[in-house]
């Protein structure tokens, strides 16, 4: 499974809401007037002969009016945060820096997996530290899932079944990241890509699926009128 598209996806589709979840105190100063664009994810080469760096998802945030400088946020989706790389992020902050000749950057990491999360990077002597990196952790399975089951926040709501939670809960998290896609985006397309995430993440067995369908009959009339929507719009 491609989890750094599926997370792509999502935060370039709902930009505002996913920094209000994954970067809750740096997003909060973020008026309505802010706009939130993505910017080139292939960062320039100082050599052509060398190997590009991709960034996931490089938002930019501005104010048209110029009462604020431009600030970005760095947003990496990372599955196991064994393979995480600090100085590789620190990499990328310090060129996207350099680039816009800005030092408003939040680096923001989403772990999909649990483990060990490495703190900042501290580069100094005996005396000094000369280079003090921190960035933004979120770790999914540790977030816990009745913080945000009646959230306003679809992005919060579609991860719900990457939160913490005891097993017999199962249903009722796929539930409630459902009820919160129905009630909080309108668009039929919408809809339907983003039960397809929640289905990637909740992984129902077949005798969850039937037990669903008996549990919420309606929502599960919703969920095959997608499926119909979605097949008519492959014919076309």
């Amino acid at each position: 499974m491609d989890h750094d598209q599926n997370f792509k996806n999502l935060i370039l589709d709902y930009p505002r809401q996913a920094l209000a979840f994954l970067a809750e105190e740096e997003a909060a100063s973020l008026e309505d007037g802010a706009r939130i664009t993505p910017i080139r994810q292939e960062q320039l080469k100082d050599r052509l002969s060398d190997r590009f760096r991709e960034l996931d998802i490089p938002l930019q945030v501005a104010w048209p009016d110029g009462s604020r400088e431009i600030l970005l946020f760095i947003v990496e989706e990372e599955t196991d945060p064994g393979r995480f790389s600090r100085h590789r992020l620190a990499r990328y902050c310090l060129d996207l820096a350099e680039l816009f000749e800005i030092e408003r950057v939040v680096p923001v990491v989403v772990f999909l997996n649990r483990g060990f999360l490495p703190e900042g990077l501290r580069l100094g002597g005996d005396r000094y530290t000369y280079l003090d990196f921190r960035y933004l952790g979120v770790s999914l399975p540790d977030q816990p899932y009745e913080r945000y089951r009646d959230s306003e926040n679809l992005v919060a709501r579609l991860n719900l079944p990457n939160m913490a939670y005891p097993p017999e809960a199962r249903l009722e998290v796929y539930h409630h990241a459902f009820r919160g896609l129905l009630d909080l985006e309108a668009d039929p397309e919408r809809q339907a890509k983003y039960l397809d995430f929640v289905d990637l993440y909740a992984k129902l067995s077949p005798e969850e699926q039937a037990e669903y369908r008996r549990r919420y009959p309606e929502e599960a009339e919703a969920m095959t009128t997608f499926a119909e929507r979605h097949e008519e719009k492959g014919r076309q």
